[in-house]
Formats: structure tokens, sequence, C-alpha cells
């Protein structure tokens, strides 16, 4: 069977991790058997909806290489592929169940109904609705809609009786009716809910496989209802588990930096995320923790999905990009660092400086941090400077380095090396301090990369010029 899978993000804010997550594998599961993986806006949401959410969802997909095959911004044989312009074909299911009595008209107000909610907290009654207008005789329906009254469409659930279905992931999941709620499936300003809209659009564009969020399982007996009204053969349903926090806590847009296009902007590669993201509940087949995409998306499979929710550990995340950052060439390194270059990054000394940071980069944005002290006159601490000597002492050694760095013919880091060495051998100084003396002075800071190597980047004129102020420092303290 070839799979047709969908994913049907809701324009409503930042492209979510979660989206690209679920996404991969629809992609995987489908491109396996050269089906088709579909994108669907369901923009029904017109209260929240955000007219520039849409195309960040496509700016997102194709920083991260994902491609689809129907919807979205191409054409395809089930269009229109947004819900708000489907709204005719879902009234006319809703008025084809209406008519079977399979919906029915609820003219309850927000007052009423804020009432009912009230006394079932008060009184400890599980939430729903009450099903007051589920009693309606067709002349009292008849008399409200012809006095123009406002009312939703909700779904008439059995009261008796259970509904289940064999979870790809999950095996069987089976729920008891009494506890479902007769849930609205048309609103009253004529928009499908989700849960309408969703059984109707999976249907008519053929789709195979429903993966989404564990959030979703308690929906599943609305919508098996809608397909058994319809006589429609129901989906493969695969409910992937909740991305967590550290703390188990939902991942959540509202606390933690869920957008894609963030981690761009951070300096993450596209291929570095994609490959943490899809290790979120899942695993390879060989144990691997670094691959392809491509690779990915030969092996996915959903009986490698674990059901626990997997923890979104950006500790991970930083050590998986730094390990996919050393493995560019230098060419395409270089390609990828450019946007992350400062204004004032010397150019002509690229080759020189990006080779002695590589290893401690992160993501691509760490790269000023790094390499800010190679071009800036850093800021010198004295608690560093003077962490292992008192001022006296330091600024003694300070003078001495200047004038035997001066005297330095050829500015190599071998030849700087042997001098600073010699010196050190001679005076008999603590290697430890006089090394880190040396570091903070030139660099500000206790951690750089290696210290002759950097010196012969910065230059004989401005080594001597920062160890001339670092030694005013240390007299003055």
């Amino acid at each position: 069977m070839k799979r047709r899978t969908r994913i049907a993000p809701s324009p409503t804010g930042i492209a979510h991790v979660g989206t690209a997550w679920m996404s991969l594998f629809d992609w995987g599961l489908a491109q396996q058997t050269d089906g088709a993986f579909v994108v669907r806006i369901e923009d029904t949401d017109r209260r929240r909806f955000i007219a520039e959410a849409e195309s960040e969802i496509y700016r997102a997909f194709e920083w991260l290489g994902i491609t689809y095959d129907e919807g979205g911004q191409k054409s395809g044989p089930h269009a229109p592929y947004h819900q708000s312009k489907r709204l005719d074909i879902y009234q006319n299911y809703a008025t084809q169940l209406e008519e079977e009595g399979h919906l029915y008209p609820c003219f309850c107000s927000s007052d009423r109904l804020k009432e009912m909610r009230d006394t079932q907290q008060k009184n400890g009654t599980p939430p729903g609705y009450d099903g007051l207008c589920r009693a309606l005789t067709q002349e009292e329906i008849i008399a409200n809609k012809d006095a123009g009254e406002s009312y939703v469409l909700r779904l008439k659930t059995p009261t008796a009786g259970t509904i289940s279905w064999n979870d790809a992931i999950r095996g069987q999941i089976s729920f008891d009716l009494a506890h479902i709620d007769d849930a609205v499936m048309i609103k009253s300003d004529g928009f499908p809910t989700y849960h309408f809209a969703v059984v109707i659009d999976d249907h008519l564009m053929e789709i195979t496989h429903v993966l989404r969020g564990e959030e979703w399982i308690s929906s599943g007996p609305k919508h098996l209802l809608l397909y058994r009204y319809l006589e429609w053969e129901p989906p493969i349903f695969a409910h992937m588990p909740l991305i967590r926090n550290a703390d188990k806590s939902k991942l959540s847009k509202r606390k933690n930096d869920v957008s894609i296009m963030s981690y761009k902007e951070k300096g993450y590669l596209p291929e570095a995320l994609v490959n943490f993201i899809v290790l979120l509940g899942w695993s390879h087949p060989e144990g691997k923790e670094i691959f392809s995409l491509e690779e990915f998306l030969k092996v996915v499979s959903l009986d490698r999905v674990q059901t626990t929710g997997p923890i979104f550990d950006t500790k991970k995340l930083d050590w998986m990009n730094g390990q996919y950052i050393r493995s560019l060439s230098k060419e395409e390194l270089h390609t990828r660092l450019v946007p992350f270059l400062p204004r004032d990054f010397p150019l002509d000394q690229y080759h020189a400086i990006i080779p002695l940071v590589t290893e401690r980069l992160v993501t691509l944005a760490d790269v000023e941090g790094l390499t800010a002290f190679f071009y800036r006159t850093p800021e010198v601490p004295a608690n560093l400077l003077l962490k292992r000597a008192d001022g006296s002492l330091v600024a003694e050694q300070l003078k001495l380095l200047i004038t035997t760095l001066d005297q330095v013919g050829t500015w190599e880091a071998a030849e700087i090396e042997r001098r600073i060495r010699s010196l050190g051998e001679t005076h008999n100084y603590h290697k430890k301090q006089f090394f880190m003396m040396i570091r903070v002075a030139v660099t500000g800071s206790t951690q750089t990369p290696p210290l002759f190597e950097t010196m012969e980047v910065i230059g004989k004129q401005a080594v001597l010029e920062r160890l001339q102020s670092a030694q005013q420092l240390a007299q003055a303290a």
C-alpha cells in the first residue's frame, strides 16, 4: 500500500520544532512506499490566525530540507489544501449528518454553558455538555432557527458501548462512550471545529496514516464516530509521545524556544537539528547517534517509536551541532560562517583565525565571542591577571616579556614560544601562573585557542601594546 501522510499546521504563530519532528516521520513513511506527503493548512481559527505564519512554515521546511508532494505552496489532486477554502465541503457533510440525526443543533448560550461548567466543577462531576438540546423536538429546532437563534452543531454520541482502535504505536486503545460528550462539530459562525474538518479532509485526501501527538488520543472516539456515521474506513492512527523538558513538563512555546527559525538565527546547522529531533522518541536500528536525513528517511519506522515522552536536551543538541560543524569542509564552513561574522572581522585573516577556533565552535553564532580578541583590544580583568601572583611580580614579568618579545625578528608561533619558555625557565617562574597571566594579558580570557598561534595571528605590535597595558594595570594594583 502506498502510504499517504499529512502534516496540518495551524498558521497561528511560529514554525514549531514539533511540526518539523512530526513532518520528518510523515515524510519518511510516505517516501518508503513511493507515496505522498501532504501539507494541509488548518486555518479555520480566525481569531488566532497570523497571515505571515504560513510563509514561515515553508521557510522552515526549506531550511531543514523537508520537501512535500501536495499542498502548501504546491497544487495537487485534492486541492484546495487550506481549510478556509473548503467550507462548502464541510457544510455539505454537516447537512448530511444533521439530516441523518448524527449531528444536532445546540442553542445554549455562552452564559448557560458557563453556568453548567461551574456546576460540574463544584460538584466534582466530569466536564462535558449535559445534552440539554439533544432532547429538542423537530418543531422546537425549526422554531429556534426561524427566530434567528444562534446555534452550533454537536455530535450525537452513543450513551453506551465502547469504541476502540489499534494504534500503530500504542496498540489497542478503547473508550467507554458513556464518558464521551457531544462535542461541537460546526461552530456558530459556520466554521468547522478541528474534530470535524480533520476527518473530512483526511478521508477526501486519502490519508492512510495519521501521526499526531498523544494529547489527541482523547479525541479519537469523536473522530472514529464520524468515520462510522459517514461509512468511511478510518486511517491508521499513530499517537506520538509528547516532547518534554528536563523537568518532564511539556515543551511549550510559552516557556521554551521551540521556533525552528530561531535555531537558524542561533547558528545551528539544519542537518544537526534534523538529526537531533528525529532521535526524540525514536532510535536508529543500528544505534547510531549521527546520521544523515537521507539515511533516516530510509530506515524510519513506527515500531521504533517509544511511548515515553522524550526529553528535549539542548546539551545534546549543542554536542551534535559541534560534531556537524567539525565535519564540514573548509569551504563549506566558510560559506556557513559568513552570515555570522561581525562587521569588523578581518576577512584577510579569516584563514589564520578560524582554524584556531573551529574545535570550540558549538554554534556558528559563537564565532564572534571566540574570535573578538583577535581584532578588538580586550578588557583585561585585574582579578584574572593577578590571580596567582601579586601586582609587583606580574609587573616585573610583563616588563621582561615585553623586552624579550620586542627582540623577536620573525613573528611566528614557534619563535614566540621559544622566547617565552626560555624567559620563564631563566627566572624559574611558576609555569601555570606565568602562561595564564600572558594569556589573560593578551586576550582578556583564561580560555582561548593555543596561546602562541594566537599571538602570531594578533600580530607583534598589538601584542606588545596589550602587554604594556597589562603591565600598567599590574603596577596600579
